[in-house]
């Protein structure tokens, strides 16, 4: 996983954070393999750090990069 030792979030941020990974993760067709949950997860800690809070628009980021990575 990427550098985000300097990342600190909030509990409330967290929460969030985990609703967007788990809605991301539900919409992908099994099997769902782990670098893919490792690059939402990046992508939602990334979109996150920068300020982002809405769970719905930390899942819509993380699947079109995971969506542009796979091309």
């Amino acid at each position: 996983m990427k550098d985000f030792s300097n990342a600190s979030f909030p509990p409330e941020t967290i929460t969030l954070m985990q609703i967007a990974l788990e809605a991301a993760v539900a919409s992908l067709p099994e099997p769902v393999s782990t670098s893919h949950v490792q690059a939402i997860a990046e992508s939602i800690l990334r979109s996150a750090k920068e300020g982002e809070r809405d769970p719905s628009a930390l899942q819509r980021m993380a699947l079109i990069e995971l969506q542009i990575s796979r091309r």
